[in-house]
């Protein structure tokens, strides 16, 4: 598979960096001197110096023989133009884009029928407010990921303090000490470290394990860990930028009650305008005296937001330590996420990441329909359809062989949800929601292409 990106900023950068690891060739184009030497110095890819949106340029990269552009810039309008200038040199290639203003929502569907023809429009700050709403639903989590359209959950929470009960205990006791089943437990995040339990594995305090949980079953499967859901009636959003004002319109629509501090005053103004029900405060989500005189203690989530990452962090702290019964916080240095936890951070949301997990299901091969990463770039969950073409239908999953690092986590059986047992048995067109560590993924794919899809 050969794949062109433009962009190298973030998202380009570590999309090219998953896919070189999976041996897929990959030019990426930027007209960035600096931001090519990093990925020349880091990922064994091509690199092209220039526009993306450059006829000259794209042939040079090979677009006529590329299954797939990303276009990925960080400005919609070059993005535009270099899936414009693919539709032109090379039709059939699938084309993907990163376009964030909100001036172009209404139009995606236009630009998917009509010139320039992208398959996919990705927005971060959409993704980011869908990853924000599925925090705030779901008490205690770290990290969730839908699959089967929201009726499977990969929910992360942290093992703390309260569930000390469950460390040390192997996790096939676990049930007959907490006299409840617990969840399919599919990986286990120790010291940066990714595990794949098995049954004599133990959770340690600390740690950051991945559950599955049908949608119907999630709270009661959280309160086996302590978790108990609570209605969120008062929010908080830090900064009043297009993630803010997203959030703050959808917000409204819940009925929830919503504050918004912005520091620049000509942005208040048009949020007030903008906004109908949320309350808009013109100054510092760091200024103790504002939070205390907006009475911060009964706030239930507070969401820091500014473009500043160091300002979001400092916010989110202050916040928790007034009271705020949880915090979610803007993080978009990826380097920054391995040090969240141990300052006291659990909850982060990255627009970068949210739009990598997006795009990861569009360039997968075989009948991948969603896909989640865990830990960076450490594993990944794919939801997938097993067409009657595949030899791993009408088996146990005991008696087939996958590769080693990944493994089957549900199977959705026309209405049914089944966390599977090494018993249990795939169907033609049952979806199969599979896990798997990097190392796996090129073998998952290559499963997924060869067997599950049909040609």
């Amino acid at each position: 598979m050969k794949i062109v990106i433009v962009g190298a900023g973030e998202v380009g950068f570590h999309i090219a960096s998953r896919l070189a690891v999976e041996n897929k060739d990959v030019v990426i184009i930027d007209n960035h001197a600096e931001s090519l030497r990093r990925v020349s110095d880091s990922i064994d890819v091509q690199v092209i110096s220039g526009s993306g949106s450059s006829p000259v340029v794209l042939e040079e990269a090979g677009i006529k023989d590329a299954e797939i552009l990303l276009a990925v810039t960080n400005q919609d309008e070059t993005n535009l133009v270099a899936c414009l200038v693919a539709d032109i040199l090379s039709p059939s290639t699938k084309k993907l884009a990163r376009i964030r203003g909100s001036d172009y929502d209404k139009y995606h569907e236009n630009f998917r029928i009509n010139a320039p023809h992208i398959d996919t429009i990705i927005n971060p700050e959409v993704e980011a407010v869908r990853t924000i709403e599925r925090l705030m639903s779901v008490p205690g989590a770290v990290d969730i990921g839908e699959f089967a359209g929201g009726r499977v959950k990969l929910v992360g929470i942290q093992l703390d303090r309260e569930d000390i009960r469950m460390a040390g205990i192997p996790l096939a006791k676990l049930p007959s000490i907490l006299g409840k089943p617990l969840p399919l437990i599919a990986a286990v995040i120790r010291s940066e470290e990714l595990i794949i339990p098995t049954g004599n594995d133990c959770l340690m305090r600390g740690d950051t394990f991945y559950f599955i949980s049908k949608e119907e079953n999630l709270l009661d499967t959280l309160k086996i860990f302590n978790k108990h859901a609570e209605p969120v009636r008062r929010v908080l959003i830090v900064g009043g930028g297009r993630i803010g004002l997203r959030l703050a319109e959808i917000l409204e629509t819940k009925s929830v009650h919503t504050k918004l501090i912005e520091k620049n005053a000509q942005r208040c103004a048009f949020l007030a305008e903008r906004l109908n029900k949320t309350v808009v405060l013109c100054g510092d989500g760091s200024d103790q005296n504002l939070l205390n005189e907006e009475n911060i203690r009964d706030t239930d989530v507070a969401v820091t937001l500014t473009d500043d990452e160091e300002s979001n962090i400092l916010a989110s702290l202050l916040i928790k330590r007034m009271g705020a019964k949880k915090t979610i916080t803007k993080i978009s240095k990826f380097s920054y996420f391995p040090l969240m936890s141990a300052i006291g951070i659990e909850q982060v949301v990255d627009p970068r990441l949210s739009a990598i997990n997006s795009i990861l299901q569009h360039i997968r091969r075989g009948k991948v329909l969603s896909a989640k990463t865990i830990k960076g770039e450490e594993a990944e969950v794919m939801e997938a359809v097993a067409l009657e073409t595949s030899d791993i239908v009408g088996k146990p999953l005991k008696n087939i062989s996958f590769p080693k690092g990944a493994l089957v986590v549900s199977i959705i059986h026309e209405d049914n949800i089944t966390i599977p047992t090494g018993d249990s048995v795939i169907a033609p067109n049952d979806r199969i929601i599979l896990f798997a560590r990097k190392e796996a993924i090129p073998k998952m794919e290559k499963i997924l292409e060869v067997k599950l899809e049909y040609f």
